[in-house]
């Protein structure tokens, strides 16, 4: 199998990119939006995936001064009250701090922040790691990761929150939290009489057991799903093989073959990817699959060049912003993991030499830039070149 490179044709909209991404928030902020009301749930989330995708575009400083991620900026109004200023996109996420449970919620309603979930303790991190302040002294470091703790179950699954929701897409962010509090223990493989690097202390999670879950959720077609059993979805791929990864733990995945080639097999006629069998492409695929492709070092499975088309394809050339696909309304999800897909086969570097623009790398396993992954000193565990 071969991947077509070449760049893509059709033209890439920076500046109008990230004018969707700057505006959003005001925009959602309106009491007259309605998405505004139906995504107030996962605000957390929408706000990594904004501070993320202009992260690819522009540099660290930039991304500050254009969001006010580390300090207040005016806000837009509607006239009515021209010097209205918004607090720092930090502050806000430790406004959405669950102190009851020490996890943070996906929003806040003034100074009460809505229930904990794995979910939104991800992006909150995530946030924090984009702005370099995970050693803020407001951030409690051993409560959130005694909350990850407490969301294990006995046959080493994660639950989302204490509402006991079962799927392997909160291992893969049980386990990145704790890397990012740098509080993740990892299994000795090579020690058959230990299932944990040893340790002083008790390990805060068993990422054995973890793993070994993991593993129970593998199908005969190669991939994963949510639940032992369940059928196989290229989101949950990403999370098994992304955890995995994490965990030093991709020797378990003896057939690596049989998995890249269900995940091949994902993309479409329009060069799109889809995330199960007879399903239509959208572009947040771009990112689930590639990701693990990544990972298992076979990216070269797909042809590369008709889904970069297939994302440019997907841009709003009027107001900015990605859709799901061709002709559909963007939004700030697809928006992110459609800047990833084109990050991950090179297409966003090439564009950005054409263009004169620096942009930076999205890293496979923690979705975050590369350059802030290398900052924190993360590690996580890769295939090279399908090896």
């Amino acid at each position: 199998m071969t991947s077509e490179t070449a760049a893509p044709v059709g033209p890439f909209y920076d500046a109008l990119h990230a004018n969707y991404i700057v505006t959003l928030g005001d925009k959602l902020d309106s009491p007259t939006s309605y998405e505004g009301a139906v995504t107030e749930h996962l605000r957390v989330s929408g706000v990594y995936w904004s501070l993320a995708a202009l992260a690819l575009l522009r540099t660290e400083g930039e991304v500050d001064d254009l969001m006010g991620l580390t300090k207040p900026i005016q806000a837009a109004t509607d006239g009515t009250d021209e010097n209205k200023i918004r607090s720092a996109i930090v502050d806000w996420v430790f406004q959405c701090y669950d102190a009851r449970v020490g996890g943070f919620g996906g929003n806040c309603s003034g100074e009460n922040p809505h229930d904990a979930h794995l979910l939104y303790t991800l992006s909150a991190l995530q946030v924090l790691a984009i702005s370099n302040s995970l050693d803020d002294e407001r951030l409690d470091k051993d409560a959130i990761a005694n909350y990850v703790s407490s969301l294990q179950n006995e046959d080493g699954s994660f639950s989302g929150d204490e509402w006991g929701e079962i799927d392997t897409r909160f291992t893969y962010i049980a386990f990145s939290c704790l890397a990012l509090l740098g509080k993740l223990p990892l299994p000795d493989w090579n020690n058959s009489n230990s299932t944990q690097v040893v340790s002083e202390e008790k390990p805060i999670i068993d990422t054995y057991k973890a793993v070994k879950y993991i593993m129970s959720c593998r199908n005969f077609d190669g991939g994963f799903g949510c639940v032992p059993g369940a059928e196989s979805h290229a989101g949950q791929v990403f999370t098994c093989v992304g955890a995995l990864s994490i965990a030093q733990s991709l020797h378990l995945l003896e057939d690596a073959d049989l998995l890249s080639w269900w995940l091949a097999e994902r993309q479409c006629d329009s060069g799109g990817l889809n995330g199960r069998p007879e399903k239509q492409a959208d572009v947040c695929y771009s990112w689930w699959i590639l990701s693990a492709l990544s990972i298992l070092g076979r990216v070269d499975w797909i042809n590369t060049g008709k889904l970069g088309q297939f994302i440019l394809n997907c841009q709003d050339d009027e107001d900015g912003g990605i859709a799901d696909r061709p002709m559909d309304m963007p939004d700030v999800y697809h928006t992110f993991f459609g800047l990833c897909g084109l990050s991950l086969i090179g297409q966003l570097e090439k564009i950005g030499n054409k263009e004169g623009q620096n942009y930076r790398q999205i890293d496979p396993v923690f979705a975050l830039p590369t350059d802030v992954v290398s900052r924190l000193g993360l590690k996580a565990q890769v295939i090279r070149n399908g090896g």
